[in-house]
């Protein structure tokens, strides 16, 4: 048996297909510079690819950043910003090692282990190579600086 399909359906079989291209070479000619921002510990710079969310783009407005991130649960870094950034939070399940999140509208928490959580954050965004991030963080607080540069 043969499937047919409506007449407007084929006729925006391309058109559709054609949009969807063009948002994905928008995305992809984007400056990859303009979505990534370092954070550095110590001695060790790591990349963070920024989400595409209005909380992001705020803390990217912000930089450079030096954060005195304290440590909490043996599982993640926290700071408690001054001035609140615009939230959407969302229950995520899992958190990632490498994860950089808003909880609530100043809290920003730095992931450095991978485990499942029932509460709500707004994605910032994640190192781009998170191994050896725990060892870099350490298990006390730190300094961390974020910059664009």
């Amino acid at each position: 048996m043969t499937q047919s399909r409506s007449p407007f359906a084929m006729k925006n079989i391309k058109p559709l297909r054609l949009a969807g291209l063009c948002i994905g070479l928008l995305v992809l000619g984007g400056s990859h510079a303009e979505s990534r921002v370092w954070m550095t510990v110590g001695e060790r710079r790591l990349a963070v690819s920024l989400a595409d969310t209005d909380a992001a783009r705020a803390f990217a407005a912000r930089l450079p950043l030096t954060l005195d991130m304290t440590d909490l649960n043996d599982n993640e870094k926290k700071f408690d910003l001054p001035k609140a950034l615009p939230a959407n939070p969302s229950r995520p399940g899992t958190i990632r090692n490498g994860d950089l999140m808003l909880y609530g509208a100043n809290t920003v928490v730095l992931f450095y282990l991978t485990f499942d959580s029932p509460y709500s954050y707004t994605r910032i965004g994640r190192v781009d190579e998170p191994d050896g991030l725990a060892q870099a963080l350490g298990q006390r607080d730190v300094r961390v600086r974020f910059s664009r540069d």
